[in-house]
């Protein structure tokens, strides 16, 4: 399994966001059912980046440099008992990589590494930072990622049945067992391409065609040109496999290889499997390649479960509950007491009011706040007002800021005083990206409003843990994607199991999970011009706000419960969370596509629980 990122715990900085927590999750699910399955990645000495926000909201990048040795890994060492070397030729010269291995319950993660002495100390930086700017160091990666690591697990005996590509950044992977099949005795091009391709399997996650990897045509000429002469390959022919059909020349796209070099590819919804058949019918067509199928994205529950209502439902369902999610779970949800699961809710969301209060103490006293202000924020949040709560990637497209369209419309409903709501946003924008940067900066600056504050906060350096906090102890999870560019989400399946009611835009995973008993849906489903859609997105989220949202929580029977709010986490804990758990996601990736390899061929699709 090859990924460019993987979120398995916020010690580890192998992720920027989504795409790396899906990586976890699958890993970490392939081990609770016991499949033989390795992952391969990159370590990263500077990780993602740390996040700051200023006084005046602006993101600060800072690039920690961590001391792998003190970290959760292991040096990955040959048969001799040496540290593990391995080389990959680079444009002109050779780089040597070594391996970091992070074990997963039983699932190694192989992590390669080019910070070694031996290597030029123009090389060494190679895997340092997470989606770097620089298109040439991210080609590097993306070599070392591919063609790297089918090296490693050669040099380790590790001869995989099928081979999994998560996103097309480790789509070069293709060309080295394109390579080694051609060495293996392949007749032709051809023949050994087809052995290559009808044991691989590509996941795509991105909906938007700016989304894709693409580089210079030329510049993949002159990084691959030594490569191609060890390999004895007609780069010519091998570029053409990059080209997406539409361009005569010129780019190099991974996605295209990616879908021509393996047997099946699958979107991670069933609405980004129509988007992506739609951006790639042209290729499909002329390649005479299967449509794109889809496996709905989940996450590893366990994982993401609060311990508040881990022991409830441990407690009403057994503590193997999580391996049993298809036994009657939403009638065993549905038993369990109003009372117990509202006490269990409030407690994880005192955890999360508490988390907040200790980061913004931090953060206001960096900015140089008085001893008054920072004193004041021993009340920050209301634990009894509702929570709403907005933490992802700060892509332009995921609209962060839209619920300020209406600044004075927004700061009512915040600053109602019997039925009040709050904000808790977090999340990082790519160095690179401005707009991602303003829309933080907005968010922070409407946060200072005198009539809100205390009511709106911004956490910043967002990663596994305040994710955690946040899914565990919202009362509603907020996602705006602008229709139909979110391949899926996760964060939302995170809330679901909690608990947590969901209020987004018909996009992704919620286009296929919602049902008005469960949450809210904003907008409709038909796509416009921004602006258009902006407009009527925003109306729709206020008006589901003030006419559905808040009168659902603050409604309250004779003991103080809000029945109807209960009634609808219950529905959605229950209904949501078999449906959307890695469990069911990396059962559905055995069943359907890893049995069906044809290196699998003398295995039957029936023997998929056995072999899990």
């Amino acid at each position: 399994y090859f990924s460019t990122e993987y979120g398995l715990h916020e010690c580890l900085q192998t992720y920027s966001g989504g795409l790396g927590v899906l990586s976890g999750d699958h890993c970490k699910s392939a081990s609770d059912l016991g499949l033989p399955f390795i992952g391969v990645g990159l370590m990263y000495q500077f990780g993602y980046f740390s996040q700051t926000i200023d006084v005046e909201g602006f993101q600060q990048h800072v690039y920690p440099d961590y001391d792998l040795n003190r970290l959760p890994l292991q040096r990955v060492v040959d048969a001799a008992g040496h540290e593990l070397h391995v080389p990959v030729e680079i444009a002109d010269r050779q780089v040597y990589l070594r391996v970091w291995k992070a074990t997963v319950g039983r699932v190694p993660v192989l992590l390669l590494d080019s910070d070694l002495p031996i290597n030029h100390p123009a090389d060494r930086p190679i895997t340092s930072v997470l989606y770097v700017s620089g298109r040439e160091m991210r080609l590097c990666q993306e070599i070392v990622l591919g063609i790297g690591g089918v090296r490693v697990l050669e040099a380790l005996r590790l001869r995989p049945t099928v081979w999994h590509l998560n996103e097309g950044h480790s789509a070069l992977m293709i060309l080295e067992r394109l390579r080694l099949a051609m060495a293996g005795g392949q007749s032709s091009f051809d023949s050994a391409f087809e052995v290559v391709r009808r044991d691989t399997l590509f996941t795509t996650h991105t909906p938007v065609p700016a989304g894709n990897e693409t580089f210079d045509v030329e510049l993949v000429r002159r990084y691959l040109a030594p490569w191609s002469v060890s390999a004895g390959l007609d780069l010519d022919r091998v570029l053409t496999l990059g080209r997406t059909g539409g361009e005569t020349n010129g780019v190099f796209n991974l996605t295209a290889l990616a879908l021509r070099g393996t047997a099946r590819s699958n979107a991670v919804s069933a609405l980004h499997a129509k988007t992506a058949n739609s951006m790639w019918r042209g290729l499909l067509k002329a390649d005479a390649r299967p449509e794109i199928a889809h496996v709905t994205n989940g996450v590893h529950l366990s994982s993401w479960v609060g311990p508040q209502i881990e022991e409830l439902l441990e407690r009403h369902l057994g503590r193997a509950f999580a391996a049993t999610l298809e036994d009657r779970f939403e009638e065993r949800i549905a038993a369990i007491p109003d009372y117990e699961l509202w006490v269990a809710h409030r407690a994880q969301k005192q955890r999360l009011v508490t988390m907040v209060r200790q980061l913004a103490l931090r953060q206001y006293a960096r900015h140089g706040r008085s001893p008054e202000t920072l004193r004041s924020i021993e009340h920050l949040l209301d634990p009894e007002a509702l929570i709403i709560g907005f933490a992802r990637r700060f892509a332009t497209y995921k609209r962060a800021d839209l619920i300020l369209r209406d600044p004075g419309r927004l700061k009512a409903l915040i600053a109602d005083a019997k039925r009040p709501i709050q904000l808790v946003f977090a999340g990082k924008a790519h160095p690179a990206d401005r707009p991602g940067q303003d829309m933080i900066r907005r968010i922070c600056q409407f946060a200072e409003s005198p009539e809100i504050r205390g009511r709106v906060i911004f956490l910043e350096n967002y990663d596994l843990r305040i994710a955690r906090g946040l899914v565990q102890g919202v009362d509603v999870w907020l996602n705006t994607p602008r229709r139909p560019q979110e391949a899926s989400g996760t964060s939302g399946m995170k809330a679901a199991m909690n608990g947590v009611l969901n209020l987004s835009v018909l996009d992704g995973w919620w286009a296929e999970a919602y049902d008005p008993a469960l949450g809210w849906s904003i907008g409709a489903t038909e796509v416009r011009d921004s602006e258009a859609q902006d407009l009527e997105d925003v109306e729709s989220l206020y008006r589901a706000l003030a006419d559905e949202v808040l009168p659902c929580y603050y409604e309250r029977n004779e003991q103080g419960l809000p029945v109807n709010w209960l009634r609808r986490m219950k529905l959605s804990m229950g209904r949501l969370t078999p449906r959307f758990s890695t469990q069911r996601m990396v059962r559905e990736y055995v069943e359907r596509f890893y049995l069906h390899s044809e290196s699998n061929h003398g295995v039957a699709a029936s023997d998929a629980k056995t072999l899990a």
